[in-house]
């Protein structure tokens, strides 16, 4: 009998039983814990009510929810040779009926190691597509590519990536199953290579390639059991200057089993005492050629830093195909402990 998403609620567990044997003191700053919450609610009106979720009931971000982010670093008489990142929330699900549920999400959970030719992780973290490869947009409203659905913001598996000079290169072998983990012969193997280091040169442009045989799902929900012919080439590029911000993604070639096209592009502008208000404008299309189903969002997002442990945001969006206006509202606390 293949896993269901129970093997992800027992790692979550297993997550919170690692958590309270690293809490302890620790010498210098070897670990890093943070509280996290949020609070999200907004107005439909295709369903002519209040909402409890950015996109969806099911979909893993974003809902109302508490958690935790814990990063422990390992170090010899060399300097850091590992670390460790445990990242689980217990989220709210409202849906249309008005049944609830509490479900426990185990979102990072990887172990990496340090070695003279490159970097290795194991665990559940991102697969190297796209700009989801090293955009963490794990508190945003705005989605990116793959939490809409389009790949995976996070997966099983395991990955390397080395940084240059020029650049990154990343290779990454997961399960192609997302957030729970199946074994139903399904599987998924990406690279990217980039140049552009973002940190030092403010942009980074990157190619990406995946191959495999991956699996419908949405959050924890397995949505069709067979998996699906997946051949990808994406696109994207981050460039930040000053006080604009630019982010592009393109997916173009076969998810799911079906030709498809997906891209976004993102520009923001921080403005205001200390650039602690940000607005920013998301389109984002895509479209499956054969079934010809495609769609368009438009997006906006105006955000502020409130203080440095809380962040509000609010967002206007248009969805095409449902003649769906919707408001949201975020409220994010994220505070060193």
């Amino acid at each position: 009998m293949a896993p269901t998403c129970s093997i992800s609620r027992r790692l979550f567990l297993l997550a919170q039983a690692v958590f309270l044997l690293g809490s302890a003191p620790a010498y210098g700053d070897s670990h890093l814990f943070f509280f996290e919450a949020q609070g999200i609610a907004g107005y439909s009106s295709q369903q002519s009510k209040a909402i409890y979720y950015s996109m969806n009931p099911d979909a893993e971000m974003q809902k109302p929810g508490i958690g935790f982010d814990y990063i422990h670093r390992f170090s010899g008489e060399s300097g850091d040779w590992g670390s460790l990142g445990l990242q689980g929330r217990l989220a709210l699900s409202v849906y249309e009926d008005g049944s609830q549920k509490t479900e426990p999400q185990a979102y990072n959970a990887w172990f990496k190691v340090k070695t003279p030719w490159t970097d290795a992780w194991i665990g559940h973290n991102r697969p190297a597509l796209g700009l989801g490869s090293y955009f963490d947009s794990h508190p945003l409203i705005l989605r990116t590519l793959p939490i809409q659905g389009f790949g995976y913001d996070r997966d099983w598996g395991v990955g390397t990536y080395r940084d240059f000079s020029w650049g990154n290169l990343q290779l990454s072998a997961t399960t192609g199953s997302g957030m729970p983990v199946y074994f139903k012969g399904n599987h998924m193997l990406a690279g990217r290579v980039a140049y552009g280091v973002l940190n030092e040169d403010n942009y980074t442009a990157g190619l990406s390639l995946g191959y495999g045989q991956t699996l419908d799902t949405m959050g924890y929900d397995l949505r069709d059991p067979v998996p699906r012919d997946m051949q990808l080439l994406g696109a994207d590029f981050a460039y930040l200057r000053n006080n604009l911000e630019h982010r592009f993604d393109l997916f173009a070639g076969e998810w799911l089993g079906v030709d498809t096209v997906a891209l976004m592009y993102r520009l923001g502008y921080l403005f205001g005492p200390e650039e602690r208000l940000k607005i920013e404008l998301q389109p984002t299309y895509w479209n499956f050629w054969k079934s010809g189903d495609y769609n368009w969002l438009m997006s906006v997002c105006f955000s502020a830093l409130v203080t440095s442990d809380i962040t509000f945001r609010t967002m206007y969006e248009f969805n095409w195909t449902d003649t769906d206006h919707r408001v949201i509202a975020q409220l994010y606390f994220y505070k060193p402990l």
